[in-house]
């Protein structure tokens, strides 16, 4: 079956080529030279060849190119001029002319020719060849991977005039004539194609042509022809097929080999296969006689006694049941140890070793390989504590398993395990989550990998333990992905010994979640709070564990993401009014839900501007998460029949909403979305004490109606120049008709969105969130009327922002109506706020309002500032959104001259650093 050593078989036929049998490129050197006809090469036949600036043409480097040296042909590049090649190598130097990459795939092409005329020590390989190849009066040529079509006369490829020692592998040929005195020419592992009515192969006065390992097609006449003075020559380890073909003219006999009388006693032939309807017919034709099988040749003549002949010619080539499989001659005169393919002489060891001496090359340009494709790798258990033995099983996907070997690797650093047998066993030492690696290979060296896993866990009892941490969005804008409240619940240090086979955690807010493994899992709460989580496991083997702990579901840390304001939601388009007592939800833009507002699903807090109009009835709105007890807070406050409009941020809730409801009576709802906080993403923000950007009634004068203004906010007043979005108080005084403001970015691109609502005679106020436009500017816009505008910057968001938003559901910090009004000229101090709180978020609400006048928010402690944050009006409740710095966990609210107020104060949010 096997033979004693593959290299004692194979070495004693095997013909030294150049080159052969390697198949990689080798490093390209410097005195090489470069050819590229394609666009673009930047190509110059008068210049020197070099890769930046390469030949145009083949020719030109065949002038050139000196012993030693390759020049380098681009790949799928075409040349249509023929080639002569007339300069010559040196021994241990020939000149290479080669296809720059090594794939078989990738050719050049010439178009009228090729011709080695004089030369010697010259390599040829990958080229594609139309209107043929000559060789004339050269000698050591080597001719590679190339394809030839016919020339004149059906001539595919010509060697003659006394050519020595040419060499054509691996390559497909159609019309061989070898004649004129070549002696030593060789054609091994060949796709031979023959002409209608001409041989494949015809031999004429070329003593020792050796004719191994090809494989040849043909249909009128002989299929390998030899005639004249021929001494030396052989015909081994060919595969001959002859087809039948009804315009067949020739008169020459169809058959496989034909060897005329004045040749016959100089070549030798065996070990080649004959197939097709020539074997019914002729498959020899030796010195005139016809021989139908190989006992009747061999009787005659003394050659062809391993010959085969094979009817079924479609079972014949690199395939199972072949009968060209491992019956070969190793030894036979000018064998090459590598295919037509470059795949490399193999051992099927399903077969018989029945080539010479027990030899295994097989017949024809083709070697059958094992078909190693992959391995699978089966560890079991996959689970168990140290000191349990653990069993890999490999599964390749192999034709020749029965070759293969395999090295198991269990990943814990001990020696490999290299060994015939489909499994290996292993005892770990030490508690690892390792990596199992199979490497399968077969008997010419191809390797496939296969992987596993096993959890090798310390021995001892069952021990749940988990961690909690929040389960926060990642990236820019994610579609997809955790909302706000949501943990990971990650049981990685829990100690477990063997498999779990049941895992079930209660999260502590009514709902569980259970696997059948033990696995990480992730769950969002609706409200914030502390959740008493439960974790109870059971092994394999019955024994189970429990273990609980307090987790915290907090709104995280977030930035701001500024977007361009649009309308969420307009109660007056679709004639439902809201109905006091009633809450109704108002859906986010997260993820998909708002069709051409795609926004992240991760956002934690948003930012609106809310407005009621066309209230039956004096009244408040309330905004807050979906899915939680609604607070004892309020948002904005309107008058029967009047117009209030707010800045709110507010928490968003689990299921990606918030609701919205009147406090009593019925109004209409408009909300338009400005902005988002979300954690990982977004600008930092920096608070500002209340800074004044513009006042109409010093400069510029009042805001027409239909008209914009552009104010400069960036780069002014302490605000960075790279600001994205500023917060500013946004105040109206002396307003002619009742109308509304926008201040927008981009004075190209005005949304149907508002950010106050104006009256005449009253003094009206709302913050807004307002990305920068172009030229760190903002541009505002009244509708009717005219109006003086207010601007007081109250902070920025930019990359050097300093402080994170942490939502917060509202609620109600300070209300004055149980300690007594805020006097004028008095200052009241809110705290409750974290004392590392920077910045907060605030709704504050003046109501009982006897004289109008303005109220002022600042950091604790700090500089009382020159500019409002809230105007009062007689008799009126106004709430206004503020953001404001902090200190010490407090903030100062100034009452200005005016009457005396109640101020309600509500947090919706604080910001912090770190």
């Amino acid at each position: 079956m096997r033979p004693t050593r593959r290299t004692a078989l194979l070495t004693a036929g095997l013909v030294t080529l150049l080159g052969l049998p390697a198949t990689a490129a080798a490093a390209a050197d410097p005195a090489d030279l470069y050819v590229n006809s394609a666009d673009g090469s930047h190509c110059s036949d008068g210049g020197t060849g070099t890769k930046p600036v390469p030949f145009c043409s083949i020719s030109a480097a065949a002038k050139v190119v000196k012993p030693g040296r390759t020049v380098w042909i681009e790949p799928d590049t075409s040349y249509p001029d023929p080639l002569t090649i007339d300069r010559s190598g040196e021994p241990g130097k020939p000149i290479t002319f080669a296809v720059r990459e090594e794939s078989r795939s990738f050719r050049a092409y010439l178009g009228k020719g090729l011709t080695i005329d004089g030369a010697s020590h010259v390599v040829i390989r990958k080229l594609s060849v139309a209107g043929g190849t000559k060789v004339a009066g050269s000698g050591n040529i080597e001719l590679d991977r190339l394809y030839i079509g016919a020339g004149s006369e059906g001539k595919g490829l010509v060697v003659g005039e006394g050519s020595t020692d040419v060499r054509v592998t691996r390559s497909d040929l159609s019309g061989v004539w070898i004649d004129g005195g070549a002696r030593g020419t060789v054609l091994g592992r060949n796709y031979i194609d023959g002409v209608i009515n001409k041989a494949d192969v015809i031999v004429a006065d070329a003593p020792g042509t050796a004719v191994t390992n090809n494989t040849f097609v043909t249909d009128c006449v002989a299929a390998l022809a030899v005639s004249g003075a021929s001494a030396g020559s052989s015909v081994s380890n060919n595969v001959f097929v002859n087809w039948h073909n009804d315009r067949c003219t020739s008169s020459v006999p169809r058959t496989g080999i034909l060897v005329a009388a004045n040749a016959a006693a100089g070549v030798r032939a065996d070990y080649n296969v004959i197939t097709g309807p020539v074997v019914k017919m002729a498959p020899y034709m030796w010195a005139g006689t016809a021989y139908p099988t190989p006992a009747a040749f061999t009787a005659a003549t003394g050659q062809g006694a391993h010959d085969i002949l094979a009817p079924d010619f479609e079972a014949v080539g690199p395939k199972d049941g072949s009968p060209t499989i491992d019956s070969g001659d190793p030894t036979a005169p000018g064998v090459i140890p590598d295919d037509y393919y470059g795949k490399p002489t193999a051992d099927d060891p399903r077969v018989p070793n029945s080539g010479k001496n027990g030899g295994y090359i097989d017949r024809g340009a083709y070697e059958t390989q094992d078909d190693l494709s992959g391995v699978e790798l089966g560890v079991a258990p996959a689970w168990a504590p140290v000191g349990t033995k653990v069993k890999a099983t490999a599964k390749a996907a192999s034709s020749w398993a029965a070759a293969l070997t395999y090295r198991y690797d269990f990943g814990d650093g001990t020696p490999l395990v290299a060994t015939k047998a489909t499994t290996a066993e292993h005892v770990y030492s030490t508690p690892c989550a390792c990596e199992v690696k199979v490497t399968a290979i077969n008997a010419v060296g191809k390797e496939v990998f296969g992987y596993g896993h096993t959890k090798v866990a310390p021995a001892g009892p069952l021990t749940a333990a988990f961690t909690a941490e929040p389960d926060l969005p990642m990236g820019t804008n994610p579609i997809s992905g955790p909302g706000p409240l949501s943990i990971s619940v990650d049981t990685a240090a829990t100690v477990a010994p063997w498999p779990v086979t049941s895992m079930d955690v209660d999260f502590g807010d009514g709902e569980t979640v259970h696997s059948d493994d033990l696995s990480r899992t992730e769950h969002t709460y609706k409200s914030p709070g502390d959740y008493r989580v439960t974790l109870t496991l059971q092994d394999s083997k019955g024994a189970k564990s429990t273990v609980a702990k307090t987790v915290k579901a907090r709104y995280a840390a977030s930035g701001y993401v500024a977007t361009e304001p649009f309308r969420l939601l307009d109660t007056r388009t679709t004639n439902t009014s809201v109905q006091g007592g009633n809450p109704i939800p108002v859906r986010l833009p997260n993820s998909t839900a708002i069709p051409g507002h795609e926004l992240s699903a991760g956002m934690a807090s948003a930012v609106l501007n809310v407005t009621v109009t066309g209230a039956t009835e004096d009244t408040h709105l309330g905004i807050w998460p979906s899915g939680q007890p609604r607070p004892a807070t309020s948002n904005l406050n309107v008058a029967a029949g009047g117009t209030s409009a707010n800045t709110v941020t507010v928490p968003v809730g689990a299921d990606g909403k918030i609701q919205a409801q009147l406090n009593s009576g019925r109004a209409s709802l408009i909300v338009d979305f400005v902005g988002y906080y979300q954690p990982n993403i977004g600008q930092r923000f920096s608070p500002l004490s209340p800074t004044r950007i513009l006042d109409t009634r010093t400069t510029g004068g009042a805001l027409g109606g239909g008209k914009t203004r552009t104010v400069k906010v960036a780069g002014v007043n302490g605000i960075p120049a790279d600001a994205t979005a500023v917060a500013l108080n946004l105040t109206s005084t002396g307003a002619k008709e009742q109308g509304h403001v926008i201040a927008y970015p981009d004075p190209a691109k005005r949304p149907a969105t508002s950010n106050l609502n104006v009256e005449p005679g009253k003094d009206k106020s709302n913050q807004a969130i307002v990305p920068v436009g172009p030229n760190g500017t903002i541009t505002l816009f009244t509708n009717t009327g005219s109006t003086h505008l207010i601007l007081d910057a109250v902070g920025y968001y930019g990359k050097d922002g300093k402080a994170l938003f942490t939502p917060v559901v509202p609620k109600r910090l300070a209300d004055t109506r149980t300690t007594g009004k805020l006097a004028p000229g008095a200052t009241t101090t809110v705290s409750g706020l974290p004392a590392n709180a920077v910045g907060a978020v605030l709704n504050v609400t003046a109501t009982d309002t006897t004289t109008p006048g303005f109220l002022t928010a600042y950091g604790y402690g700090g500089k009382l500032p020159g500019a409002s944050s809230l105007n009062t009006l007689q008799g009126i409740t106004v709430p206004n959104h503020v953001t404001t710095p902090v200190a010490n966990g407090k903030v100062n609210i100034f009452n200005s001259h005016g009457g005396p107020n109640h101020v309600v104060t509500d947090l919706l949010g604080y910001f912090t650093t770190g």
